[in-house]
């Protein structure tokens, strides 16, 4: 028996194993209707529900642990929401924020979206719905939610 290979292999073995370990810390990916309920169980009136829904698809596809991309101030959005670490939270980096919310950027990336959106109802008490710039998808005729209770 020739077993090299494992000696060679070990540890890209012991990085997937930690890969595969690490996955839950990315977030989940939810649906349209489990964020629905969910936002609900969290409060939100139900005459919100479809549009931010609506937000959540367009902004991150429905996913719990993104970071988007850099914006041109060199900022980055975080979580379902996409919610800006210039305004709304502390970045991991240290990078100045005004951190509204009072929270790390990092508690808006978990599998529980509830920073998420206490943080996302700061956002639109202060700055509407057009905070986001995936409003224009949304602010229009959206399907009723009530299919979702």
């Amino acid at each position: 028996w020739d077993i090299s290979f494992l000696r060679f292999n070990h540890e890209g073995f012991i990085v997937l194993v930690a890969l595969a370990f690490a996955a839950p810390a990315l977030g989940r990916t939810m649906d349209r209707c489990s964020l629905a309920r969910e936002m609900s169980d969290l409060g939100v009136p139900r005459d919100q529900l479809n549009k931010w829904t609506c937000i959540a698809e367009h902004e991150s596809n429905y996913r719990t642990g993104v970071v988007g991309p850099e914006n041109s101030d060199g900022s980055n959005d975080y979580g379902i929401f996409q919610i800006n670490d210039l305004y709304w939270c502390q970045p991991p980096n240290g990078r100045f924020s005004y951190n509204e919310c009072a929270l790390s950027c990092n508690d808006l990336l978990t599998d529980d979206i509830t920073n998420d959106v206490r943080c996302a109802q700061k956002v639109l008490s202060q700055q509407g719905w057009s905070a986001w710039s995936t409003w224009h998808y949304c602010n229009g005729y959206l399907p009723s939610i009530d299919d979702c209770f």
